[in-house]
């Protein structure tokens, strides 16, 4: 086919040119004759995914500055309400994190005005020197105090072990000691990113999407200083669909709470408490349940692929409609408790537990044998089931599918014994780019690690924190090992696994050697070991943004560093008032409406307390010894599909993916269970619908109206904060007292 006819058929021509320099001999672009930009790809951006080649620029200027005045001005007023909105979160059935797209979006609104308002000034402080306004705002500063924000506006695992010791136990750590602690366990997780730093962060293979979408949005911004036109379109775009789900989450938050689960059968028979509860999304298996509350959607219908949507609905449908029912009318299990993740009697009653402990928190025996064994509901304990298979399947899956992506960057850093720079055996565009900057040492993450060991270590050796010194060696080691699989899945798929019951499990053998027994040590154990994996990954999604961005590694280590620093103590400050104002709903004294101060997570941590360290692992499992075969079904399932996908390469096995499914299937419904229907519809639409027949357009704004949504449910939720504690809204007919889905028969 001639030129012209490839052109008139829409094939337009792809120039590939062997050099840099060789760009010079076609002039100026309009000397191209007919030859369209974007086609013009040199063979190392070649070497890059079509997603990341068409959303990362593929230029740099290194010597733009990162690390300002501005920008520490900037982090400082992000991090602060961040740190604590996600601390209240974590304290709610559902909600919506607080939006690092609503920092980048208003900090780089306020990085432009602050580069035109503060002097331009130069401040000495003994040695050093700065100046206050160093020259017009960079999307590469915006990128900076989004990165500081997203490691300082975060919440902490410590506070579930605080808040566990202080709602169920009547213990208060004091603040110092609490402070040290989750600075500790934060710190060493950055330091264990070295371990699959090498491997997974600079392969262009590995699209991290989210660090992907967050560039996408500053992409956009960019643009908007030099092509006024689209940038402009784009940001209206972005703030339209920002104030429309400001105002409209008002509605499902207080005005007209119905919305947030609209139970079709409930209405159809409001008294029937059959057709309640199979209709109700708040304490009901949620069948044709819609919500248009965006705390039970999010952005997930926006970033993860859809095979991922796929298999999580699939499990919701096991989960909540098939599971639930042969419980509660197939009678294939006990059905007391089967909504709740608390510890009941045989005849199904609340669990005095407070009874089971003396003074010195080991089992009462005779309390035991009075009130019989500890009962859990079928829900919760196939939710431990798949939690032990998903853990499982999480290390062989990527042993099975992954090896021959990763096998090749091991040995290589192994032939360099040891240093975690592995670019320049990579030729793509992007990591020829990343040579102008130097990479972090490797030293910096030792010192990191013996920094924060040794203030873990001191805590423990002074009796504090509910758990031996040496179970704390223990959980460093567990985290270590799982840093790399876990890493390799969120970074092709968006997808975080929780390993929080797993580690409970083991903290729990390790009791019974143990001669000082405390309910709480395991969910401290949990947190060490958990937060080695999650701020790992924390670490390198900022190091792959910034990748993305073109910033300095050291700068990124420093940025993660002081957001924390900054964040922690915010997080304590949150802790200890969702504790004050909202003890009765959290300890159960009173319902929430709303079902929303449930608390259910310290709920659900207090019952693994009492069955993993009070009673024990093999108690646990001799009255459900049905439970440790979860660990078998991890180990084997991955090994069938992986062989059935070698010998039907076609089929697409490799994308039913063993741990998203029963990470899946994990999941309580007692609370809620409204919202899957909506994000499954959403994520067809968005993921599926856009993204393969409009991917132009979804392209130019999944990620930019996905920003949008979630910070405008943030501003939403911030307003209600403030303004709630001086108004109440009246009960009316959407929004009824005794049940805001009109399920009045549960």
């Amino acid at each position: 086919m001639s030129e012209s006819e490839s052109l008139l058929h829409g094939e337009e021509e792809t120039v590939v040119v062997d050099d840099y320099e060789s760009l010079s001999s076609y002039g100026s672009m309009s000397e191209l004759d007919g030859k369209i930009l974007r086609d013009l790809y040199l063979p190392d951006v070649l070497e890059l995914p079509k997603v990341i080649r068409e959303t990362v620029s593929l230029t740099d200027d290194p010597t733009v500055p990162v690390i300002t005045f501005r920008y520490f001005l900037l982090s400082v007023l992000f991090v602060v309400p961040g740190a604590f909105i996600d601390t209240m979160n974590s304290y709610r059935t559902t909600s919506a994190a607080y939006s690092i797209f609503f920092v980048q979006i208003a900090g780089h609104w306020a990085g432009l005005w602050l580069a035109k308002v503060l002097p331009k000034k130069r401040i000495r402080i003994w040695k050093w020197q700065f100046s206050l306004n160093p020259g017009p705002w960079s999307i590469k500063e915006t990128a900076m105090v989004t990165i500081t924000a997203n490691s300082g506006a975060t919440g902490n695992l410590a506070t579930n072990a605080l808040s566990l010791a202080d709602l169920h136990f009547g213990e208060t750590v004091h603040p110092i000691v609490a402070l040290g602690f989750m600075w500790a366990i934060v710190f060493v997780g950055y330091s264990y990113a070295a371990i699959a730093k090498s491997s997974l962060l600079y392969d262009p293979q590995f699209t991290w999407p989210t660090a992907l979408m967050q560039t996408t949005l500053l992409q956009t911004q960019d643009q908007s200083a030099h092509d006024s036109k689209k940038g402009a379109k784009h940001m209206k775009v972005f703030f339209f669909v920002l104030a429309g789900i400001t105002i409209w989450q008002l509605f499902p938050e207080l005005i007209f709470p119905m919305t947030s689960s609209l139970a079709v059968l409930c209405w159809i028979a409001p008294y029937n408490s059959t057709l309640n509860f199979l209709g109700s999304g708040m304490g009901g298996m949620g069948v044709m349940n819609f919500s248009l509350d965006w705390a039970n959607i999010t952005s997930q219908i926006m970033l993860y692929p859809y095979w991922i949507q796929v298999i999580q609905f699939v499990a919701f449908i096991i989960g909540a409609w098939i599971l639930i029912p042969l419980v509660k009318w197939g009678h294939i299990a006990s059905s007391n408790g089967l909504m709740s993740n608390m510890l009941f009697t045989s005849d199904g009653k609340i669990y005095p537990s407070s009874k089971l402990l003396n003074p010195d928190y080991s089992l009462n025996l005779t309390a035991y044998e009075h009130y019989g064994p500890v009962h859990i509901g079928a829900q919760k304990a196939w939710n431990m089931f798949f939690d032990y298979a998903a853990y499982i399947s999480g290390v062989t899956w990527v042993l099975l599918f992954g090896y021959e992506n990763i096998a090749p960057t091991i040995r290589k850093l192994l032939a360099k014994r040891g240093t975690v720079e592995v670019q320049p055996q990579r030729t793509d565009r992007l990591n020829r780019l990343q040579r102008n900057y130097a990479e972090v040492p490797t030293s910096w993450y030792v010192i990191l690690f013996f920094v924060s060991f040794l203030t873990l270590m001191a805590i423990f050796a002074s009796g504090q924190m509910f758990m031996p010194w040496w179970a704390c060696v223990v959980a460093l080691v567990m985290g270590s090992i799982i840093v790399t699989p876990l890493t390799w899945l969120y970074a092709l798929s968006n997808f975080q696994l929780a390993i929080g019951t797993f580690n409970e499990l083991v903290y729990g053998y390790l009791n019974e050697l143990s001669s000082r027994k405390h309910p709480v040590g395991a969910l401290v154990f949990g947190s060490i070991a958990g937060d080695a994996w999650y701020r790992a990954q924390f670490h390198l999604d900022c190091m792959r943004l910034g990748f993305y961005m073109h910033l300095p590694p050291k700068a990124i280590f420093f940025s993660q560093l002081f957001g924390e620093l900054i964040g922690v103590p915010i997080n304590y400050l949150a802790l200890r008032w969702v504790i004050k104002t909202k003890r009765h709903f959290l300890d159960g004294t009173l319902v929430d409406p709303l079902h929303q101060w449930t608390g259910q997570t310290i709920s659900s941590y207090h019952t693994n307390a009492i069955q993993y360290v009070v009673l024990g692992p093999s108690r646990l499992f001799a009255h459900y010894p049905l439970l440790p075969y979860g660990f078998i079904l991890g180990l084997i399932a991955p090994v069938i599909l992986y062989k059935l996908h070698k010998r039907y390469p076609n089929v697409g096995l490799n994308y039913c993916n063993t741990t998203v499914f029963f990470s899946s299937m994990s999941r309580f419904y007692g609370n809620l269970s409204t919202g899957y229907i909506s994000k499954f519809l959403g994520g067809t639409i968005t993921m599926f619908y856009g993204f393969r027949y409009h991917n132009s357009l979804w392209k130019q704004y999944n990620y930019l109206m996905a920003a949008a949504l979630d910070t405008g449910y943030n501003l939403s939720i911030l307003i209600i904060f403030f303004v709630g504690g001086y108004f109440t809204m009246p009960a009316w007919w959407g929004n009824n007292s005794a049940s805001v889905e009109r399920c009045f028969a549960l």
